[in-house]
This record gives structure tokens, C-alpha cells and sequence, in this order.
């Protein structure tokens, strides 16, 4: 009876504390979990700076973005930003995926950076030259280069007319002046390959003929002439037809060149389009 009143007359015990959640795991570890899949599915709906800070994250978010230049993420990308004529033609015949066609319309032709006489059409790549008289008129691309290796090509969709230039240019060369001239290489911020008369141009004088070769064939309409910038060797050097023809400038500056073109014809149009880092051999 009194260990009976005893138990009742003890103090309860005192509550239990409750446990603490584990703090969440680092934010490379959460993303690390998720499925290729879902990410894929996430950055689809994402613009390209976007992606880009994706692939900053994690090296799991690297892979999933790089990983496959065919995935979802780049072919959502592609058909939003790539004009719909440029997809479905064979401007990008030699772009075999998605992303590599992004980066190309990212290098295409700048709408801000070029004759008032020219104006880049939707697709993005092609420049048509309205018809005015006794002009030469030139565009630069987007992004230059003062570094690594760089291929692209270019192609004329219409008559040449006297002058049809064809090169590289830093920001200080000009894009249009008077008269029916060889735009690039006419100073000393321009290098061009005329394929008119296939002279070589730098700084208002001709280098010499171009390829160096007996009865070199003219240029044909359509036909695509590969330019190869070389940043670390410093030259610059055209291929026609998957035929090296050889290097035609040496010993460019340090400095961020452009890829380039000048026009003289009226209602010509020239394509220009980026591939990337040029194939040894």
C-alpha cells in the first residue's frame, strides 16, 4: 500500500526531445541524384546562358548537357533559336547535330556590324546586298576569335559582280565605303581573298595570286570555300571542294579577327556558317 502511494506521488518523467532532421545534403550531392532523364527534361526549357551556368554546377550536369550533341536539351534549343529556313534547307548540311548548329547561329553574321546597305535575312546566316550604286559593302560576325582554331564556310548565291572579297577583319577594319572596290584589304585591319581575280589583299596591296597554280579555276556560284583560321600559327588558309589549297596569309597579329565579306552586286547574297575547330588532314 505505501510503495503504491510511493509510484503515485513521483514527479512524471521529463519529455522526450525531439530529433533534429538531418540537414539536407550538399546541393552537388541533391543534384547528383537526379536521372539524366529529368535533367534533360529541365534544361530543355532553358535559354543557352542559362545552360551555360548549368554546366557550371556539377560535373553530373556537364556530362548530361555535353554528353550528347543530339539530345533533347539541344534539339529544344536549336529549333527555337535557328530560324525554321535554315533547318530546313542545306545551309547546315555539314552540321551534323544540334548543338553544332547552335554554336553556328551563334557565330552567324552580326545585324549590328555591317553595311546599312546589307541586311542579314531570317535565317541567319545569309547576307543579301540591297542595290545601291557605287558602293562596297561588308559584314563581320558575331564573335571573333584571338585564340585556338577555327573553320567556316562561305558561299555566294549570286553574280559576283568586279569585287567579291571573302576573309578576315578586326573591329577597326570598315564595313562599307564608295565606290566598286576590294573592301577587305584595303588597310592594314583586313585581310582578303578576292574571287573575282583570286588575288590575296592586305593593306590596299595585292600579295599575289591565289592559289598558286597554274590556271587556277574560277570561282563557281554555290560553290563553298572552306576559310581555316589558325590563331596559334597565326594564318589563315581556304580549302575548295575538300582541296587544301594552301595557306594564304602568315604572320597575323594578335588580336581578335572576324570572319568577313564584301559585295558589290546588287541583290547578291552571301552564307556564311561557323563548324567549329577545323579537322586535321
Amino acid at each position: 500500500m505505501a510503495a503504491a502511494i510511493n509510484a503515485a506521488a513521483a514527479p512524471p518523467p521529463p519529455p522526450v526531445a525531439p530529433t533534429a532532421p538531418p540537414p539536407p545534403p550538399p546541393l552537388g550531392q541533391a543534384s547528383g541524384r537526379l536521372p539524366s532523364r529529368v535533367l534533360e527534361l529541365v534544361f530543355s526549357y532553358l535559354d543557352l546562358p542559362d545552360l551555360r551556368s548549368c554546366g557550371l554546377v556539377c560535373k553530373h550536369w556537364y556530362r548530361c548537357l555535353h554528353g550528347d550533341e543530339n539530345s533533347d536539351v539541344w534539339r529544344s534549343l536549336c529549333c527555337r533559336i535557328v530560324g525554321e529556313e535554315a533547318l530546313r534547307t542545306d545551309i547546315l548540311c555539314n552540321l551534323p547535330t544540334y548543338k553544332a548548329k547552335v554554336r553556328a547561329y551563334q557565330h552567324g553574321f552580326s545585324s549590328n556590324d555591317c553595311s546599312r546597305n546589307v541586311y542579314i535575312k531570317k535565317n541567319g546566316f545569309t547576307l543579301h546586298r540591297n542595290p545601291i550604286a557605287q558602293s562596297t559593302d561588308g559584314a563581320r560576325t558575331k564573335i571573333g576569335f584571338s585564340e585556338g582554331r577555327h573553320a567556316w564556310e562561305v558561299w555566294w548565291e549570286g553574280p559576283l559582280g568586279t569585287v567579291a572579297v571573302i576573309g578576315i577583319a578586326t573591329k577597326r577594319a570598315p564595313m562599307q565605303c564608295q565606290g566598286y572596290v576590294a573592301l577587305l584589304g584595303s588597310d592594314d585591319q583586313s585581310w582578303g581573298w578576292n574571287l573575282v581575280d583570286n588575288n590575296l589583299l592586305h593593306n590596299g596591296e595585292v600579295n599575289g595570286s591565289f592559289p598558286q597554280c597554274n590556271n587556277a579555276p574560277k570561282y563557281q556560284i554555290g560553290e563553298r570555300i572552306r576559310v581555316i583560321l589558325d590563331m596559334e600559327d597565326k594564318t589563315l588558309a581556304f580549302e575548295r571542294g575538300y582541296e587544301f589549297l594552301g595557306v594564304a596569309f602568315r604572320g597575323l597579329p594578335k588580336a581578335c579577327l572576324y570572319p568577313a565579306v564584301s559585295a558589290v552586286y546588287g541583290n547578291t547574297e552571301v552564307t556564311l556558317v561557323y563548324l567549329g575547330k577545323p579537322l586535321d588532314g
